[in-house]
């Protein structure tokens, strides 16, 4: 309560704002996450992405597919270029090449709040355990960093996209209706969030999940991630 008796939020004291990201590489077991860089990344990128002979992977996103190439490395130069959204490479250590993109956006220090998302894993990455790892990296990053709030957005019809957000310990907040205009369609927004306060524990999670022990020789996990990360969000 403030001085007029009406309910205001907690002091955050001394607290400041995180700085952006920057050009640090983020390093696991499975996976490095760098910065994207077109004459590096561009070719294996295309490769990886084009064992998706569907094109299932660009439904939701507002870029893809591409005619070609020389089209595709166009869009990662600019990437390249762009300081929000901050673009990664996700490198996969057991194949040795870029196998997806991911992205710090709408980065907003004076709030310390920041967003993932921009995500693009090949077929190469869906599913491994790179793909979760280099999840945790980014969470963790940011909340070293100093933010406070750390988000997941998608098109609220993107079933895969709502449950790898609650797999990896993002809680719903709700859905922000007729939210933008996606290729020409309308796109209600779902929104997901972890808090700095949840990171201790979610950390552990992710930790206890990556642990080489919880995979058998065929690199199937023993203990699901969605389980541990069910049980944690019903016990908040």
């Amino acid at each position: 309560m403030n001085a007029l008796g009406q309910a205001v939020g907690v002091s955050l004291g001394d607290w400041q704002a995180p700085p952006r990201p920057d050009e640090r590489v983020l390093e696991g077991r499975y996976c490095i996450v760098e910065r994207l860089q077109a004459t590096r990344h561009a070719r294996p990128l295309y490769d990886a992405n084009s064992q998706d002979r569907e094109g299932r992977m660009w439904t939701y996103l507002p870029h893809g597919p591409f005619a070609d190439f020389a089209d595709y490395q166009i869009w990662v130069e600019r990437a390249e270029a762009s300081t929000d959204p901050w673009f990664y490479a996700i490198v996969d250590k057991e194949r040795g090449h870029a196998t997806g993109i991911a992205s710090y956006l709408r980065v907003t220090p004076e709030a310390g709040s920041i967003e993932v998302g921009a995500l693009v894993f090949s077929p190469l990455l869906q599913r491994r355990a790179a793909a979760t790892e280099a999840m945790a990296l980014m969470m963790g990053h940011a909340f070293a960093l100093g933010y406070r709030r750390y988000e997941w957005k998608c098109d609220a019809l993107n079933r895969a996209s709502r449950a790898a957000a609650e797999r990896l310990g993002f809680h719903y907040e709700g859905t922000f209706r007729k939210a933008v205009v996606v290729k020409g369609r309308n796109r209600d927004t779902a929104w997901f969030s972890v808090t700095d306060d949840e990171w201790p524990a979610l950390r552990g999670i992710f930790t206890r999940w990556l642990d080489a022990a919880n995979f058998d020789a065929e690199g199937r996990q023993r203990v699901a991630l969605s389980d541990l990360t069910r049980a944690w969000r019903a016990a908040l």
